[in-house]
């Protein structure tokens, strides 16, 4: 039986921001340089990874004559000017501050660089102060990354708060097998160009954060629901 979910984490790209087609577009940009095509056979392998991880993955995946800080300088002007851009995820805004109205601590845990991470809110720095911490991928405090379990246990430390209490809302594989080693509740919401046997761990699949029963996670319903 579920215990009462007293926390929730989200993971940032691809479930609370729609970031993702800016990296393909910038992955895709880099890779067409040296005559390679960015696909989804690559993508797949680097969702939720810290950005030295995943640039090893399409280094390697494709086999770019680049060093790991040439292909992250390569990628950088287009995501600087893509970032700022970027829209919420359907269901997320409601999501969270529907959460946030009955008192439900919450916290983002995103793979994604501090300076990153703010160019991608900045047209949603108010929907983001209703979180009440948020950890990213180059916290010294986070040794390593998805899908190793450091940021969640990290973020919910942030909460005082005990991983079995807590349920992540992930998009990436990476991500689900770091909530789950982290002891945690764990919804994946893939991207619909995802095999969904890729979460076979998660606790619950989504189509999107529209779809989520918060009764069937002792969280409060949202107004139109009922217990």
């Amino acid at each position: 039986m579920i215990q009462r979910i007293r926390h929730v984490i989200f993971d940032n790209d691809g479930l609370l921001l729609d970031t993702e087609p800016f990296y393909t577009r910038a992955h895709g940009a880099v890779a067409a340089r040296f005559g390679k095509v960015f696909d989804w056979t690559v993508k797949s392998r680097m969702m939720g990874l810290r950005a030295e991880d995943s640039a090893r993955v399409v280094i390697e995946g494709l086999g770019l004559p680049l060093s790991v800080p040439e292909y992250l300088e390569a990628r950088q002007a287009m995501l600087d000017e893509l970032f700022p851009q970027t829209d919420p995820m359907p269901g997320a805004v409601r999501l969270s501050r529907h959460l946030h109205r009955h008192g439900i601590p919450m916290a983002v845990a995103t793979s994604s660089d501090r300076r990153h991470f703010e160019l991608k809110i900045t047209r949603h720095r108010e929907w983001f102060r209703i979180f009440s911490s948020v950890v990213t991928g180059d916290d010294p405090a986070v040794g390593r990354g998805k899908p190793a379990p450091d940021i969640f246990l990290l973020a919910a430390r942030t909460l005082a708060a005990e991983p079995q209490h807590c349920l992540v809302f992930e998009d990436s594989p990476a991500g689900v097998a770091a909530a789950l080693a982290a002891g945690m509740y764990v919804v994946a919401v893939p991207d619909p160009h995802m095999d969904e046997a890729a979460y076979g761990g998660a606790h619950q699949v989504l189509r999107s954060l529209e779809g989520v029963d918060l009764p069937a996670w002792g969280l409060p319903p949202f107004p139109e629901e009922k217990e």
